[in-house]
């Protein structure tokens, strides 16, 4: 249990954070955190209210999905995390809600284009959104398949996990990551932002333009690129 406190205490502080911002309620939404040296993640256990949690109910898993420590059963999504961590190297936190904007995007199975400088600030091209899932991947092991369907979205647009740390899955809803669990949160913080303004403005204007390139540009780089000048020294 000492061994893996901090890891517990990092995932169970990320998962108040999704219910303390209104990203999900009751037992929606799980957030994990990871640890590339030793190799494993402490995840939200399946089905319990987020009042409930405690860092001791924190479920502690390796990459090939066993168990290591913890009383409870791991989220019914551990096996989308799982093959996240394996995928895309560098990665430290992911967290997955239903928050009511971007599972909007999700249903609709659309991507999010950039329609403003809120979105370019963060991410300099649309939230992708992943193709609806086949019967056969359903069928299969659907969390596992999940997290395939995400990582093979990437490869396939050729998409830069460590720069676009989010996606909607088709029809379920949205997926974050980060350098820890905490900023995973933060970045499902930022997509809901980002879907509310967008949905905003599509009802506006079915026909809106995505943003210049060039304003994308200038945004992204003002906050991220080599000489980012946003914020303090």
């Amino acid at each position: 249990m000492q061994l893996f406190k901090t890891l517990r205490d990092e995932a169970y502080e990320a998962n108040m954070e999704i219910q303390k911002r209104n990203l999900a309620i009751y037992t929606w939404g799980n957030a994990s955190a990871f640890d590339p040296d030793m190799g494993v993640f402490a995840i939200k256990p399946s089905g319990v209210e987020y009042e409930q949690l405690s860092p001791e109910s924190m479920v502690i898993i390796d990459l090939e999905g066993k168990i290591l420590e913890g009383d409870l059963k791991p989220s019914s999504d551990t096996k989308t995390h799982l093959v996240l961590y394996r995928e895309f190297s560098g990665i430290r936190g992911i967290a997955h809600t239903h928050s009511p904007y971007a599972a909007a995007w999700a249903q609709a199975g659309k991507p999010v284009p950039v329609f403003g400088t809120t979105h370019a600030d963060h991410c300099a091209q649309e939230i992708p959104c992943t193709d609806y899932m086949s019967a056969g991947a359903v069928n299969n092991d659907y969390e596992l398949e999940t997290g395939y369907l995400i990582s093979e979205t990437f490869r396939l647009d050729k998409i830069d996990p460590i720069h676009v740390n989010m996606v909607l899955v088709a029809g379920h809803g949205p997926f974050t990551w980060g350098q820890s669990a905490g900023a995973a949160v933060y970045h499902s913080i930022i997509l809901e932002e980002i879907c509310k303004i967008a949905l905003y403005t599509v009802t506006l204007d079915p026909l809106a333009k995505s943003l210049p390139d060039h304003i994308t540009k200038k945004h992204w780089d003002r906050k991220h690129g080599p000489d980012a000048y946003y914020g303090q020294d």
